[in-house]
């Protein structure tokens, strides 16, 4: 039997609605498990943590359905067509499909691109293909750990552009980044994370509302590994 451990304990954070918050922190500081456990893919062992209104101890599947996550892995299918994936993707989780096609030209990848299998794209455009499902789904809580890995500075470039127009329109985005002070220049706060805790934390930008779309009280969220 493997031990299990907590990747978070004793994290208190709060991110209110219309906020954009950068997450930095070494290799192996809860970055990433931290943004897996808001997106409700990893459970909560103990303590509180409520997302979008919602307690994701007991809500984890529906708050995964509100949110927008672009983890490490694209999670599409390399038998699909880019289209096809990112159409698939949109639908499962309940969004509009009607902003597939704007969100995979707005990504360069319509056309050609659109048809092509997922197996015949390069790792950035596959990468691309990931983000225009959240462009695309357009969700309240847009999560993106490490979004600019794997592009092409035109690439990057439109991710931010991207990111500022959500910002722009009230979406709440939080980004995990080795690229510090590209991160820093989108969202406006910054969060570190040191040993599964937060270890200190900038000023913030005025938020576009109070309430609260993550809130992670003090001693709670172990959330446990194997």
């Amino acid at each position: 039997m493997v031990d299990r451990f907590p990747a978070l304990a004793g994290m208190d954070l709060t991110i209110e609605r219309g906020e954009s918050v950068l997450v930095t922190g070494s290799n192996g500081a809860g970055k990433t498990s931290l943004v897996r456990a808001i997106a409700g893919l990893l459970p909560i062992a103990q303590g509180e943590a409520i997302v979008l209104g919602s307690d994701l101890t007991r809500f984890r599947r529906a708050v995964r359905r509100q949110i927008g996550f672009l983890g490490h892995s694209t999670s599409l299918y390399d038998e699909l067509t880019t289209a096809e994936n990112v159409t698939f993707a949109v639908a499962a989780a309940g969004g509009d499909v009607g902003g597939v096609g704007p969100a995979l030209d707005q990504l360069a990848l319509g056309g050609r691109l659109a048809q092509l299998t997922l197996d015949r794209l390069s790792a950035g455009q596959r990468r691309r293909a990931a983000l225009a499902v959240v462009v695309a789904r357009d969700p309240a809580l847009w999560l993106l750990d490490e979004p600019h890995a794997g592009l092409d500075a035109q690439s990057r470039d439109t991710l931010d552009a991207i990111v500022k127009d959500a910002i722009r329109r009230g979406r709440t985005v939080v980004i995990t980044s080795h690229e510090w002070e590209r991160g820093r220049r989108l969202t406006g706060r910054e969060v570190i994370v040191s040993g599964g805790v937060i270890a200190g934390s900038s000023s913030s930008h005025a938020a576009a509302e109070a309430d609260s779309v993550v809130n992670v009280p003090g001693e709670s969220t172990p959330v446990h590994v194997a």
